[in-house]
């Protein structure tokens, strides 16, 4: 079931950039960026840069700091990293870099996690929020919890939050 609270503009386009973490992919094996990529390319959203790096969080944070320099990207969505494993540092990396957050986004995504895999779901550290005026997502790197993600969560909310964060 999905809800509209209020309607959104369908005419805006939102720029965004794509950051998989990973030590292992490469653009050409990045399905879960292609997924993303893909998702918002259907959504009429356009994706200014899609770039992989690996799951060292000074990276991911000089990333992300360079990313907040660009005027004209609204959206930057992470995937990878997100779990407890040793290597999984997104979080950790990017969570203390944002100026607000937006609980509700993690919340939520395991929320609808659980529905589809069970009591695993709490292992994921998903998170979302805002760097720079800018809306920051980090989701998990498997293609079906992006896919979760982008149909349900950002995808339907993405010109209203960017509106927001624009206000």
């Amino acid at each position: 079931m999905s809800h509209s609270p209020h309607p959104d503009s369908n005419h805006k386009t939102v720029c965004c950039a794509i950051v998989t973490v990973s030590d292992t992919r490469t653009i050409e094996t990045d399905k879960s960026g292609a997924i993303i990529q893909q998702l918002l390319k259907d959504a009429n959203h356009q994706v200014a840069d899609r770039k992989i790096i690996k799951d060292e969080p000074s990276l991911l944070q000089e990333y992300l700091e360079l990313l907040g320099k660009n005027k004209n990207l609204n959206a930057v969505i992470f995937n990878g990293g997100t779990g407890i494993a040793p290597r999984d540092t997104t979080y950790d990396a990017i969570a203390k870099l944002l100026e607000k957050t937006l609980p509700g986004f993690g919340e939520i995504f395991r929320y609808l996690s659980y529905q589809e895999i069970g009591s695993r779901a709490i292992a994921s550290r998903a998170v979302a929020g805002i760097y720079k005026h800018k809306l920051i997502f980090s989701l998990p790197g498997s293609s079906n919890a992006v896919e979760l993600a982008m149909k349900k969560l950002i995808i339907p909310e993405l010109i209203h939050l960017v509106g927001q964060v624009k206000s």
